[in-house]
């Protein structure tokens, strides 16, 4: 397996990066550094008995306390390994699945080149800082703050007979290498995407985006999972105002943990109810998020997730797609209109084409071709229900099902399934190839929550449609844009520039223009520089 070096140490963190520190250099608890900050008193006792968040003095009794508060002895990747160096007896506490063996080993090798009479905190914090550069150290007496260090994957280095320890950053994450996105494949561009590992992102975003104000702070989410989360602007075009409210939605994040990372704290953020339309665009791509930054968007990208979070985010920046502008402008702007026609049919071709069948009277003479050609067992509508459930079914199998079957899965479900229910006289054909053309249509769509938002709108208007016929067609379809008019993402309109209306931009969604005609940054992001290119 791949790992990544150290977050802290191994690895020159980006210009405006700083990395969060438990406690300030006294030892007093920092409670302004975002939430997840204030840790349980069950741990450290700190709020109510200070004295039991000091270092115990003696070997024995910081064996003890070791194992009261975090598994010594039990959980196997918990070592404290000691050592007699003289007539000190020295420790180091590590769990084995973050370190790196070969800074350890430097460490232990400088480590004994000293004498056991300079065997001291300040000898030893002295020595590690002047011959291994790679390592940071710094001192705490803080029995919690070590605690919350080691479990990050640092290294406590304890002397006996003192009540404070070192904490070395000697440690490695397992990490695997930048790929091509699933869900944003281009032809042309590059193909490395996102990963697990939040320093690894951050530096696929600086590699495009070298402009020393891009600032990227560092914030802890989860009382227990202590997730590392990272917001990302341009100091000098980002609105800060924007900034200062995605910053304090996090603060206010009060959760034992977000395992489940972006998603999670999207949920605790942005409370959006029961809507099914997504409220911020997700990206896998590093080039996209340098670019959105480009023109004022906000990034979130949290540790453990392959993908970040752009703010603010517009229905029309979800229907956005990089292979467009890998293109040039004419073949962009066909892609483009290609990708909104099957996102329009994947929404309303199947509630049209029910409305014309069911009713004949109302069907136009050129659309003559509308409607059923022979009879079947099952009412039209519940044919529709049924294969709409059976594509969700079949991409349900796809994912679960291992990569070298599900070409052959998904032939097998969607010929055979499809030819034989209609041989059978259950289903009828056109039933099958509009369900195929709205399933298309979906895919097509580049937000995959959106895809499915969409497809939630269309089974609602096809019900409305087979409940109040036209009325309910057009009765659906206006309350679904009235509903997307008034919803807002961090208090931007939804559907801007549509509303409120703004020609200028809505003439870039429509047509890819030529880069030097993008001279301006969208007013939506409220930018500090309107233009991106001089006059």
């Amino acid at each position: 397996m791949e790992t990544e070096t150290s977050l802290h140490g191994n690895m020159e963190l980006p210009v405006g990066m700083d990395w969060p520190k438990d406690r300030t250099d006294d030892g007093e608890r920092r409670r302004d550094e975002g939430p997840g900050r204030e840790r349980q008193t069950h741990r450290s006792g700190s709020d109510d008995k200070p004295d039991e968040d000091r270092i115990p003095v003696t070997l024995s009794g910081l064996k003890k306390k070791l194992q009261d508060e975090i598994g010594l002895d039990r959980s196997f990747e918990v070592k404290l390994r000691e050592m007699p160096f003289g007539e000190r007896r020295l420790a180091f506490l590590f769990l084995t699945v973050f370190m790196h063996e070969r800074t350890m080993a430097d460490v232990m090798t400088r480590l004994s080149y000293l004498e056991p009479d300079e065997f001291t905190h300040e000898a030893v914090e002295s020595c590690l800082s002047r011959y291994v550069p790679a390592t940071q150290v710094q001192k705490s007496d803080s029995f919690s703050q070590m605690v919350d260090q080691v479990m990050m994957g640092n290294t406590a280095f304890y002397i006996e007979g003192q009540p404070r320890v070192l904490l070395i950053d000697a440690k490695q994450y397992p990490a695997r290498s930048p790929e091509q996105p699933v869900l944003e494949k281009v032809v042309r561009g590059s193909n490395d995407g996102f990963t697990e590992t939040l320093i690894m992102n951050v530096g696929l975003v600086r590699r495009r985006l070298r402009d020393h104000k891009t600032v990227f702070e560092m914030m802890k989410v989860g009382m227990r999972s202590q997730t590392d989360v990272c917001i990302g602007y341009i100091r000098d075009i980002a609105d800060p105002r924007l900034v200062e409210s995605v910053r304090d939605k996090i603060k206010k994040i009060k959760i034992d943990g977000i395992p489940l990372a972006d998603k999670q704290l999207e949920e605790m953020a942005l409370d959006k109810g029961w809507s099914p339309f997504p409220m911020v665009r997700y990206t896998e791509r590093p080039d996209v998020v340098a670019a959105q930054m480009l023109d004022g968007s906000v990034v979130i990208m949290t540790d453990t997730s392959p993908s970040a979070i752009l703010l603010p985010t517009t229905l029309f920046d979800l229907v956005q797609h990089a292979e467009e502008n890998r293109q040039n402008p004419f073949m962009g702007t066909y892609m483009r209109w290609v990708r909104f026609i099957g996102i329009f049919m994947s929404i309303f071709m199947l509630p049209i084409w029910y409305l014309y069948a069911a009713n004949p009277y109302i069907r136009p003479d050129w659309l003559w071709f509308v409607g059923v050609s022979q009879a079947a067992e099952l009412p039209l509508v519940l044919q529709f229900v049924i294969a709409e459930l059976g594509i969700d079914l079949i991409r349900l199998a796809a994912i679960h099902t291992p990569a070298p079957l599900v070409t052959a899965m998904t032939l097998l479900s969607a010929i055979m399934i499809g030819d034989i229910a209609v041989k059978t006289g259950l289903f009828v054909n056109e039933v099958i190839l509009y369900t195929a053309v709205s399933a298309i249509g979906m895919f097509v769509t580049p937000s995959y929550e959106l895809g499915l938002a969409n497809r939630v709108i269309r089974l609602a208007l096809l019900l409305v449609v087979f409940l109040f016929k036209t009325p309910g067609f057009v009765i659906g379809t206006a309350a679904t844009f009235i509903f997307l008019a008034c919803a807002r993402s961090f208090n931007r309109p939804y559907l801007w520039p549509l509303i409120p209306f703004n020609g200028t931009a809505l003439m870039s969604i429509l047509i890819r223009r030529p880069l030097w005609a993008n001279k301006t940054r969208p007013s939506l992001n409220r930018p500090k520089k309107t233009r991106k290119q001089p006059a």
